[in-house]
Order: C-alpha cells, then structure tokens, then sequence
C-alpha cells in the first residue's frame, strides 16, 4: 500500500531493538512475537492489523497469531519505537518508524494508495514556523489527499452533456 523510501542504518536489527524493549519492560520474546515482527519487517509497507493477519496462518496452522496477540503486538511496537500508527479513513494503519527517515505522504483518495516523501524544504518550514512560536518540535505527520496519476488518468472524459 505504499511508495518505498529507503531505509537508514540503523546499529541494532528491529528484532534486537525490540528485544531491548521488552527487557526493559520486564517481559519475555516468545514465539509469537518473533513470528510477528519478522512478518511485520520482511516488507516495507503500510498495513492495518486485519491486513496483517490476513497474511497469516490460520488457525491450526504453524505460526498462527490470535487477533488479539497481533493487536496487543502492534501496541508493543508502536511503544517500542518500531512502527508509527496513524487514523486514516477510520482505520489504524501502521509504518514502519525505526530505520526510517522522517517523511510525509501523498494518499489517493480513488486506490487508497499511499506515497511517501521526503521533502527537507518542508522540514525546514516547520522548524522556522516553529522556532517563530517558540515552539519546540517533537514529530510531525502530513498527509495529502488528493488523486494520483494512474487514478487521474482513468477518469472518465466529459461529454457534451456533463457540461450542462
């Protein structure tokens, strides 16, 4: 569902990240949760949870997850650091965070399909509008609707009478 940016070195594997986190928080890697970030860091894109756990095995399967532990999973890694949420047409959908650089995105509102940019002309408006504020700068999302290329290209020419 998206538009791929590169990703940035990072020193710890998002694996190693979240075993630091669940240590700190005094709990244990089990098998499910290696299961789900492995799947959730093969690819990069954006998902919701029922995306997700349509790409996993059913139940009676090896490695099946319950709903509820890839729901309470996702929270883990958003809390760790590893991936961002975001509401978008009702729905929690979730990015990769950690390895990422900071950007923005583009989403069509006809596919649903998400574009991610960079933009540093952008990031210096909001550090100038926010230094003009005093305001100091934790984070930021933007997210442009609109209709991309492919969907523009696919409407419908106008006739005479749509003219009226």
């Amino acid at each position: 569902m998206s538009t791929s940016l590169e990703p940035l070195r990072t020193s710890l594997s998002p694996q190693e990240r979240f075993q630091e986190y669940l240590h700190a928080k005094g709990l244990r890697q089990t098998e499910q949760r290696k299961f789900l970030i492995d799947e959730v860091f093969d690819q990069h894109e954006h998902f919701d949870a029922e995306e997700l756990i349509d790409r996993l095995p059913s139940r009676g399967q090896t490695n099946y997850v319950s709903s509820a532990t890839v729901y309470r999973t996702l929270r883990e890694f958003v809390d760790a650091g590893l991936l961002k949420s975001f509401q978008l047409e009702g729905r929690t959908v979730y990015e990769h965070d950690y390895g990422y650089p900071q950007h923005d995105h583009l989403y069509c509102t006809r596919c649903q399909e998400l574009f991610e940019f960079t933009s540093d002309e952008l990031l210096q408006l909001r550090d100038r509008m926010a230094a003009e504020q005093g305001f100091r700068v934790t984070g930021h999302r933007l997210i442009i609707h609109g209709v991309c290329r492919d969907c523009g290209k696919n409407r419908r020419k106008k006739r005479k009478q749509d003219l009226v």
